[in-house]
């Protein structure tokens, strides 16, 4: 069962209800005034936030192109700003993402890139996953010769919760193909998106 049917059982009612009783457990009262339309408002913030969950963003990448007049190098789309939120403590991960990949034949619009960073990034998430399924569903969906995938992002389960700890970000990578087998491609990768790394 796929995770859009399992959402279809549950009823805004129910979903709106589950609201009222968070707000009631830290000791609120759904009914006040300032609280009274706030279930609807999260239920539609939800909708907007994990709208992931209702497509497939491999979908994005089957329009491609292959009249390219021989172009064979890297294309690289850099600060790919996305919003997604930690699935241990449902906390809002603020970021951007840097992609990647060297083609075979086929290109694909780049603003379909970006539309496969929140395809994933709209779901409850951990940054480590969110990297390496954006590089892997590029990779399957345009076969090319190698696709890197970078994220910067903070966490404000760490932020705002917990340690505490502000103007901390985490960094990670996924580097399929020529990009983990080629230490020059994947420095200029890195270059290109402004990280300096020294190969040894």
């Amino acid at each position: 069962m796929s995770k859009a049917t399992l959402l279809s059982h549950v009823s805004r009612e129910q979903a709106e209800e589950a609201v009222r009783v968070l707000l009631r457990w830290v000791g609120e009262d759904p009914a006040r005034e300032g609280l009274r339309d706030t279930p609807k408002r999260v239920i539609k913030a939800y909708r907007d936030w994990f709208s992931g969950y209702a497509e497939n963003p491999g979908d994005y990448l089957k329009r491609t192109f292959e009249e390219v007049q021989g172009y064979d190098n890297m294309v690289v789309l850099r600060d790919i700003a996305f919003e997604s939120h930690c699935e241990h403590h449902m906390a809002p991960i603020i970021g951007h993402a840097h992609v990647g990949y060297l083609p075979s034949r086929r290109v694909v619009g780049i603003s379909k890139l970006a539309r496969v960073v929140d395809g994933f990034a709209r779901r409850f998430q951990v940054q480590e996953k969110l990297t390496a399924e954006i590089a892997q569903c590029i990779e399957e969906s345009l076969q090319p010769i190698g696709v890197a995938v970078v994220i910067n992002a903070s966490h404000e389960c760490m932020t705002t919760r917990g340690v505490h700890k502000r103007g901390v970000s985490m960094v990670t990578s996924h580097m399929l193909g020529i990009f983990r087998d080629d230490a020059r491609t994947r420095s200029e990768f890195l270059s290109f998106i402004g990280v300096q790394r020294t190969e040894t």
